[in-house]
């Protein structure tokens, strides 16, 4: 006689990966100035003033299309397994959720938009607080990707906060990634996020260091978020999803982007 009790049923485990975007207002700046035309008009805005130009391709801009893509890849990646949950947390003035922590296939996306200061301690803290709750991220999750991508330095107070997400409670065994655009990014600040996850995988038994990825056109950007896409599903893959993973025979493209 068929006993269900001798049998179980797969459930599917979280992976999440929550991300920390600079949308202050220097992020309204071109990327490509050589496709520009100027205008001889100003503005003031992230406590600097910019020329208005016309033309070219914004660093929001570009940053919206990587993270679409990089969704719609998590989302192609999903297996039976493993549900790669997504959150967007954006910082200009204040920080606030941009998007939930819901499915990558479920997510409908909007663009962010640029402005304000960069409140870079007060998404450190919203985060935190997010991965410590319980019935946000369950207990059965995988330990999440945190990933924080900014082109200039905090306007508030980040030492703190930023301690106690890479070094307290749950939230300290999460994956670090950062990237860092254009000419000045905070990378004092990017450097110390990153530094309690130095070794992201392991290929044909050599570690491959984490470290601050610089992109200073929209290439690299776009670069950037396919290293990410590629660190969640690989790890997604791996025995123990808990651990850099190790490869054995990297693919063409795996080593191309490593």
């Amino acid at each position: 006689m068929f006993d269900p009790s001798k049998f179980t049923v797969q459930t599917t485990k979280p992976l999440p990966v929550f991300l920390l975007l600079d949308v202050s207002g220097s992020m309204n700046e071109v990327i490509d100035p050589e496709n520009v035309r100027r205008t001889g008009r100003t503005v003031i805005s992230d406590g600097r003033t910019w020329e208005i130009v016309e033309g070219g391709t914004t660093k929001i801009r570009v940053l919206n299309d990587a993270v679409r893509r990089m969704i719609e890849s998590l989302t192609a990646e999903e297996r039976t397994e493993t549900q790669f949950l997504v959150s967007v947390i954006v910082f200009g003035d204040r920080a606030l959720q941009h998007l939930p922590l819901i499915p990558a296939s479920a997510v409908q996306w909007t663009d962010m938009t640029a402005d304000g200061c960069t409140a870079m301690g007060a998404a450190f803290s919203l985060v935190k607080g997010l991965i410590e709750d319980r019935s946000i991220v369950p207990s059965r999750a995988y330990r999440p990707t945190v990933v924080l991508v900014s082109d200039g330095q905090p306007t508030d107070d980040w030492k703190l906060p930023l301690e106690s997400l890479i070094a307290e409670g749950r939230s300290s065994k999460c994956f670090f990634m950062a990237m860092g655009i254009g000419e000045n990014p905070g990378m004092e600040v990017l450097e110390r996020f990153i530094s309690r996850t130095p070794t992201l995988m392991e290929v044909n038994g050599h570690a491959v260091p984490n470290r601050v990825f610089r992109a200073t056109d929209a290439a690299k950007i776009h670069e950037f978020f396919q290293k990410v896409t590629l660190s969640v599903t690989i790890r997604s893959k791996s025995f123990n999803p808990n651990v850099p993973p190790a490869i054995t025979t990297a693919s063409e493209d795996e080593g191309g982007y490593w």
